[in-house]
């Protein structure tokens, strides 16, 4: 057995015997009192009967929710391995593998570039998706789900209160499937451990977390042009997929990254009284992130990707990102949170090896250091919350800011309207600026000549459960920087870096109704999308759906919550973006429209106490809408098949 897979079941062996020594059960929102009371340790500063509202999750104070264990809707949409709704992306036929964006997220908070391999990065635990944790009692999550042909998603998760002070989380996730095609293995694994402590008095609190992470997808480069006939025929001959010959069978990357965080702040001053509440809090932060990328290939497949240097491929890339900054936090009950940082970042990217042509060398690194300043505001007035943030480089050739700033109110019970104003620039991300490969087409140096990615955005959102919600944004983009497929020859699909000079106007809009008449539910969720460019280098559909009409009620005397129904998915047709195993990236190609085909899932789903258990025949309409179903160019979309897992909630 894989060694990583040994970690993670031992993992589940220990967080499933401890679970098993005591369980709580929970009735009417409420945690009720256990017969064996000296199985079950109520953490120090709690209350002795611990309820479900004492559980919460956070990334900040003011971002704290409780632990949700019901069986809605929206737990079905996010019952899948990025465990999030994926209403905009299309998975690839093996779970693991990437996912083709249907929607194109413009604006982000960075004023740095990115790693490349972003088609590696959707499972890939960023800082935003860190949470911490405050539990009465200990809390531990199980969740499975199964995969294609041989492996399974296992996901375990622990955390408990050691005193009211001080919580500690562990957790793995961890996925092995084989697949249906050849050469698709996917094998991942996400560790992550999580910490936070508040002092007494409450001057002090520390936070951290450690993220450790691998990724490994075999890459066949999809299906042969010659075989698209054959896979969209239905012949019965070609519906076991692993016949097929993919275009190589003998390549893989990884995307593998460590991550360490810690954040402290302490308090200065506290004042509080009848009339004002003013506070000074210094507050230090410091990340650190290690990671690589690595393309392997025990032949050079100079037919797919072209002439290479030696007969073996071995590219890695390698980036280390350290950051720290220093600042303070001011709290007014007139002037609101204000909160202003200096910071410091130093870069290190690239390769161990230079590339020599004729005509060029193509360098090996990226490096650099540099001051930032950061802000953050926020404030409620009359009912009105103003917030905003941003960020600036202090550096001549890693220039980079952000703004963002929105504006929120709550009309009534029912209703609430937020807007604001996004505003970002930054260099593109790494791999546009630098890369090197034993593939003679994959070399470029970029860095002297792509311009800053400026966006701007504005966005709008209304949300009300009588009526109906939407979101709304507009973007503006200059210097747009995307991979091109920019000719092909001999069968050859040249692709570089490119950055689009002129203005492009991108437009969202997006409607979610739920219509409920008894036991059953309609909800829909509808998408438009408009690109204005004199070219086309920015391709999404216009048009994306989804609607679900279901049944929920609890049965057998309320001991049991039944949900059922049937989903219908829809995209327009539009060229959609291609995928390049070797960079992890999409391309912008205009030569194939792909969509336009109904996606059907069935799903029963149940809540038996703390226990969710998931069951879904996805795509069942394969078998007679017709089997011209594709994730990106010359790679299937999945066929029909049949799912189950389960979430598994202990608390102790």
């Amino acid at each position: 057995m894989d060694i990583k897979y040994s970690y993670s079941y031992l993992l589940l062996l220990c967080i499933f015997t401890t679970s098993l020594t005591a369980q709580t059960k929970l009735k009417s929102g409420k945690m009720g009192s256990v017969q064996d009371t000296s199985a079950v340790k109520i953490s120090k500063g709690f209350k002795d009967t611990a309820t479900i509202d004492m559980y919460l999750q956070f990334k900040n104070i003011v971002d704290t929710v409780q632990v949700d264990t019901t069986l809605t809707l929206k737990k079905e949409y996010k019952f899948n391995y990025l465990q999030q709704d994926n209403f905009n992306l299309i998975s690839f036929a093996n779970i693991g593998q990437t996912y083709n964006t249907l929607s194109f997220n413009s604006w982000d908070s960075n004023t740095s570039p990115l790693f490349g391999a972003r088609a590696r990065h959707f499972n890939y635990f960023e800082h935003d998706d860190i949470n911490y944790y405050e539990v009465p009692t200990p809390w531990t999550r199980l969740t499975y789900k199964t995969a294609f042909e041989q492996g399974q998603l296992l996901d375990a998760f622990f955390t408990v209160n050691l005193s009211r002070q001080f919580n500690f989380s562990i957790a793995y996730k961890g996925l092995r499937s084989l697949g249906n095609y050849q050469n698709v293995l996917t094998s991942s694994g996400n560790f992550r451990f999580g910490s936070n402590y508040n002092s007494k008095n409450k001057k002090y609190n520390a936070k951290g977390y450690i993220v450790m992470q691998d990724l490994l997808n075999q890459e066949n480069g999809g299906l042969e042009t010659d075989d698209l006939d054959n896979f969209t025929s239905g012949d019965e001959e070609f519906l076991d997929r692993s016949v097929f010959d993919p275009a190589f069978e003998d390549a893989e990357n990884i995307l593998e990254g460590k991550r360490f965080y810690l954040e402290q702040s302490y308090a200065l001053l506290q004042n509080k009284d009848s009339i004002s509440n003013n506070s000074i809090t210094l507050v230090n932060k410091i990340s650190f992130e290690d990671k690589y990328y690595q393309y392997s290939q025990t032949t050079a497949a100079t037919s797919f990707f072209g002439e290479a240097f030696t007969t073996s491929i071995n590219d890695k890339v390698k980036l280390e990102n350290f950051k720290t900054s220093l600042g303070l936090q001011y709290s007014n009950n007139i002037i609101g949170d204000v909160e202003f940082a200096i910071n410091y970042s130093d870069i290190n990217y690239g390769y161990n090896s230079l590339i020599l042509f004729p005509t060029e060398t193509i360098t090996n690194r990226i490096q650099s250091n540099f001051l930032g300043l950061e802000g953050v505001y926020s404030k409620t007035y009359k009912g009105f919350n103003i917030s905003g943030k941003g960020g600036l480089n202090l550096s001549d050739t890693f220039v980079g800011s952000y703004l963002d700033g929105s504006i929120s109110l709550n009309l009534n019970d029912d209703i609430k309207v937020s807007g604001g104003i996004s505003i970002n620039s930054r260099l593109a991300n790494y791999n546009y600026l630098l890369y090197q490969s034993d593939y003679l087409n994959y070399n470029w140096y970029n860095f002297d000549d792509f311009k800053n990615v400026n966006t701007q955005q504005v966005k709008f959102n209304f949300q009300s459960k009588k009526l109906f919600n939407v979101n709304l944004d507009l973007s503006n983009i200059d210097n747009y920087t995307y991979f091109n497929l920019e000719e092909t020859l001999d069968g050859v699909n040249i692709i570089k870096p490119k950055q689009y000079n002129k203005p492009i106007q991108y437009l969202r809009l997006k409607l979610q109704k739920e219509i409920k008449v008894g036991n059953f539910a309609l909800d829909n969720s509808i998408m438009y999308q408009n690109v204005v460019s004199d070219e086309d280098v920015l391709n999404v559909p216009a048009l994306i759906t989804r609607n679900t009409l279901y049944y929920s009620n609890q049965i057998f005397k309320k001991s049991m919550t039944l949900q059922t129904g049937v989903t219908f998915n829809y995209f327009s047709k539009y060229n959609m973006n291609g995928y390049d195993p070797l960079l992890a990236e999409f391309y912008t190609q205009n030569e194939t429209k792909l969509g336009g085909f109904p996606r059907l899932d069935f799903f029963i789903n149940a809540k038996v106490r703390q226990t969710r258990i998931f069951f879904k025949a996805e795509h069942f309409n394969s078998s007679f809408t017709g089997y011209d179903y594709f994730s990106a160019p010359n790679n299937p979309y999945r066929d029909f098949t049949i799912r189950f897992g389960l979430v598994w909630d202990f608390f102790l």
